[in-house]
C-alpha cells in the first residue's frame, strides 16, 4: 500500500511540475507543491523502506522527472504550449548618405520634443534641440543619429 502512495506522490508531483512550466509559469503553489510531493515521496521511502529502497527513489525522482518533463515539452501537446514566435518588426534607421546636418527641412507635426520631420524627401522622427517646435515650421538639421534627427527651427 505504501508503495502507491510513493507512486502516487511522485505522480502527483510531476503533474503539479508540468503544471507550473506550462501553466502558470514562475514561482506558485504548484511549483512548490511538486517540490514538496516529490521530496515527501523521497522521505516516504526512506522512512518505510529503508536507505536503499530511498536512494532508489531519489534517483528515480531527480533523473526521471526532468526527463519526463523534456520528453512533455518535446511532443506534440508541449510544442503548442511554448510560444516559438519570433519578433520581425524593426526600427527604420537613418541612411546617413540622405541626411547630413545642415540639411533643411520642415515639420510635418509638433516637436513636443520629439515628432515627425520631412527632410529630403524623407519623412522621419525628429527631436527639436530646445523647447517646442510647431506643425509647418522650416527647420535645419543639427545631427544625424541612428533613428532620429535633432533639428532646430530656421529663423
Amino acid at each position: 500500500m505504501t508503495v502507491l502512495i510513493i507512486l502516487f506522490l511522485i505522480f502527483l508531483g510531476i503533474v503539479l511540475l508540468l503544471l507550473e512550466f506550462a501553466v502558470v509559469p514562475g514561482i506558485t503553489i504548484a511549483g512548490i507543491g511538486g517540490v514538496l510531493l516529490l521530496g515527501a515521496s523521497i522521505y516516504l521511502a526512506f522512512n518505510t523502506y529503508g536507505i536503499i529502497a530511498g536512494i532508489i527513489t531519489a534517483a528515480f525522482v531527480l533523473i526521471a522527472s526532468p526527463l519526463l518533463v523534456l520528453r512533455f515539452f518535446r511532443s506534440r501537446t508541449g510544442k503548442k504550449m511554448v510560444l516559438e514566435s519570433e519578433i520581425s518588426g524593426r526600427v527604420d534607421q537613418i541612411d546617413e548618405n540622405d541626411i547630413h546636418p545642415g540639411d533643411e527641412g520642415i515639420t510635418v507635426g509638433r516637436l513636443a520634443p520629439t515628432g515627425k520631420v520631412r527632410i529630403n524627401n524623407h519623412t522621419m522622427e525628429g527631436k527639436a534641440i530646445t523647447g517646442f517646435i510647431d506643425q509647418q515650421v522650416a527647420i535645419r538639421v543639427v545631427e544625424v543619429l541612428k533613428t532620429q534627427v535633432i533639428v532646430e527651427p530656421i529663423n
